[in-house]
């Protein structure tokens, strides 16, 4: 489009050529744009929702000997699930910026229900 005389999108013109994989712009969207903005308030909005799981688990769970609390996913599946239905992709969220402990890759419902999630 950028070639084409027959386009008026003014966008397509002050788009810059591709950057290259070592450039720190790469796979990011330009700066001050919607799409930018658009990601930002995703990234916020699951910090929210991390958050919010997080407290669900220290109100419903136990305090173990270590001090740590926890909860079954069984437990906290028919708890949460009221609230949102992405409790997994939450859970996994949760536990790559450290803040629960939880033995396997992926949790499924009536397969993984006694499985111990800890807030560390």
């Amino acid at each position: 489009q950028r070639k084409n005389p027959f386009s008026s999108d003014d966008r397509l013109a002050s788009k810059p050529a591709h950057t290259q994989r070592g450039d720190p712009t790469y796979g990011r969207p330009p700066e001050g744009s919607r799409t930018e903005q658009r990601g930002k308030d995703a990234h916020s909005h699951v910090g929210k929702e991390v958050e919010e799981l997080c407290l669900i688990i220290r109100s419903i769970g136990e305090v173990g000997e270590d001090g740590h609390v926890s909860v079954t996913f069984g437990q906290l599946f028919e708890t949460y699930v009221t609230i949102s239905n992405k409790v997994v992709g939450i859970l996994l969220r949760a536990r790559k910026h450290g803040l629960v402990h939880f033995e396997g890759e992926m949790l499924w419902q009536g397969k993984d229900d006694d499985v111990v999630i800890t807030l560390l």
